[in-house]
């Protein structure tokens, strides 16, 4: 079991239910569709961060946070779906937001059921780091 982010393209919803219906929306059009989407640009560079930050679960086994492998496997068209090993989802998953939202990027957290980073928190957090 994992810790998922959902990352998208778009408008930041105006509250969680919009979130949530955008997220199964998405979800069921790109990931669980049989049409292969080659994931959108900004989505590729977005996980390609991720990956120059922590590597890759593929090439850094243990030492990497992701619970899935390539983590681009988990991208398609404006949608990336993230797992997230339990050891490191604190930091990564706050990085992912801020990351996200730097990058004019959506991030809903499916286990806490709300959009991250609250609004305004994601530039700041990413430039500290």
């Amino acid at each position: 079991m994992s810790y998922d982010l959902a990352v998208w393209e778009g408008e930041r919803p105006a509250d969680v239910r919009t979130a949530r219906r955008a997220l199964t929306d998405l979800y069921d059009r790109y990931l669980d569709a049989e049409a292969d989407h080659p994931p959108t640009e900004r989505i590729a560079d977005y996980l390609a961060a991720l990956v120059e930050r922590w590597g890759d679960a593929s090439v850094d086994g243990d030492a990497s946070p992701w619970a899935g492998w390539p983590l681009i496997a988990g991208a398609s068209g404006p949608f990336a779906y993230i797992p997230l090993g339990w050891s490191m989802a604190e930091e990564v998953s706050a990085y992912a937001a801020a990351l996200a939202d730097s990058m004019g990027l959506v991030c809903f957290d499916p286990q806490q059921k709300r959009l991250r980073p609250p609004d305004g928190v994601g530039q700041a957090a990413v430039s500290d780091q």
